[in-house]
């Protein structure tokens, strides 16, 4: 039996291998199997699962499971006897009951992060799409989510491995699809600005841009010859240059064996594609203005799908022995005519597609405008309402400045004012008489003496009385 690593983890999830790799695996040439191995240390599933990503947006969870259930080995031999069917069945999942009590709280505990991820992704969704403080039905949205039971959010049950294997299984085996989907708008919108960048020129302009299209065109078509993937041509040149080789000592077997880099029994997608390196290298040049590297990617993509058509006969994304060696015993192996047709023999695209494309691009575009304007004219109105509040705060602190003064003058007449009697009537308080009088104003003191001099001469003469009558 094999050893269990990247191999097992693998059959736990064939769909894993459809992963976002653009990366070739690094190949060594000419050094032998033997020293490779001697050199560098195996690398082990979860290892290996760790350096790639599957694109999914729970993608970590996925790993972590993995990772997990791995270290567990009742499990791990359930998992190395299981075949295909039992494991998209179901039938491996119930296998979970019997894992050891340290592996399950750590699935346990895995479950409850993901849910709490979850729920921190819709609060912020529902956030960027009406008011907040609003309550949310977590149990129903969580159950958008199928990679997990959402009616039991504490603990890793059986149900939730097969949910999690089901939707990988679908989610990964549209990824090649949804890719195809994705190039094809990247080309039509590369067409379009190249159209309306041109109607934008003038005449002289518009003919010397159109002669320097064509010229870069032109240099990218003249490369090699592009040898089927998988076909006698291609594979002996991968033999010749990478492995350094004798071309007439070629060898199926142990073209194999040498390509299966980490020695799991089986060409994965990510050892398939690194094959194709020099075939991609003779049409695509990071250095070169005319070589677009997005369409390297797609023309990668899409040399894997030819292999996995014409050479993985049970359609389980993974090449055996087997299936690698009745590949070599067909006549497409040694016939291969004019060699493979590139992504520019080959539109991704059809002019009524362009064309739908263009009309709902203008429509978005004039969405857009539409938005724009809306939103410059309720920033002219909050512009205005901002001066308004401006004027208006203004008026208020004037006023608030006025009462204040008001307040104070209040204030202070009230200090300077004699207190009040019991009955509300003004208590005086008379100055001490017993000293000098009190002089009168100096300008009033002519009045005054006036006055006294009008009384004396108006008073009656009293009669003179002599000695003689008292």
């Amino acid at each position: 039996m094999p050893p269990f690593g990247c191999r097992a983890a693998l059959r736990l999830l064939p769909p894993l291998l459809l992963l976002r790799v653009v990366l070739p695996v690094p190949l060594e040439r000419g050094e032998s199997k033997e020293e490779s191995t001697a050199t560098e240390s195996p690398v082990s599933g979860p290892a290996l699962l760790s350096s790639q990503d599957t694109g999914l947006y729970y993608h970590r969870y996925l790993q972590e499971v993995i990772n997990v259930l791995e270290t567990d080995g009742h499990f791990r031999e359930k998992l190395q006897a299981a075949n295909a069917e039992d494991i998209k069945s179901g039938k491996l999942s119930r296998e979970l009951d019997f894992v050891s009590h340290h592996v399950r709280t750590k699935l346990d505990e895995l479950k409850r992060q993901e849910v709490s991820r979850l729920r921190m992704l819709l609060k912020a969704k529902m956030d960027a799409e009406q008011e907040p403080n609003v309550q949310l039905d977590h149990l129903s949205l969580l159950k958008q989510f199928e990679h997990l039971d959402p009616q039991n959010q504490h603990t890793f049950e059986a149900r939730d491995l097969e949910l999690l294997i089901q939707t990988a299984t679908r989610d990964l085996a549209q990824y090649d699809a949804a890719h195809h989907e994705e190039f094809k708008r990247y080309e039509m919108l590369k067409e379009h600005e190249r159209r309306r960048y041109l109607e934008s020129l003038g005449e002289e302009q518009r003919k010397e841009a159109e002669r320097k299209l064509e010229e870069q065109q032109r240099r990218h078509r003249e490369h090699p010859k592009v040898n089927v993937p998988g076909s006698q041509a291609q594979l002996k040149e991968v033999w010749e240059e990478l492995d350094g080789l004798d071309p007439n000592r070629f060898n199926p077997k142990t073209f194999f064996i040498l390509h299966d880099i980490n020695s799991d029994g089986v060409l994965d997608e990510q050892e398939l594609e690194a094959l194709f390196t020099k075939e991609l290298e003779k049409v695509y040049d990071p250095k070169n203005e005319e070589d677009d590297m997005r369409e390297m990617e797609e023309e990668r993509l899409r040399m894997r799908e030819h292999i996995m058509k014409n050479v993985d006969t049970n359609q389980d994304r993974l090449v055996t022995l087997e299936e690698f060696l009745a590949s070599t015993q067909r006549k497409e192996f040694g016939d291969t005519g004019e060699g493979w047709e590139t992504v520019e023999m080959q539109p991704a695209y059809t002019e009524e597609e362009l064309r739908r494309f263009e009309e709902d691009l203008a429509a978005r575009e004039a969405e857009l405008t539409a938005k724009a304007q809306r939103l410059s004219q309720e920033t002219e109105a909050l512009g205005r309402s901002q001066g308004r509040l401006e004027a208006q705060k203004r008026e208020l602190q004037q006023a608030v400045l006025q009462m204040e003064q008001r307040k104070q003058q209040q204030q202070g007449h009230n200090a300077a004012a004699p207190a009040p009697g019991p009955e509300g009537q003004l208590k005086f308080h008379p100055q001490n008489t017993d000293d000098a009088p009190v002089p009168a104003p100096a300008g009033d003191q002519k009045d005054v003496a006036a006055s006294e001099k009008r009384v004396l001469e108006q008073a009656p003469e009293l009669p003179q009385l002599d000695s003689q009558h008292l």
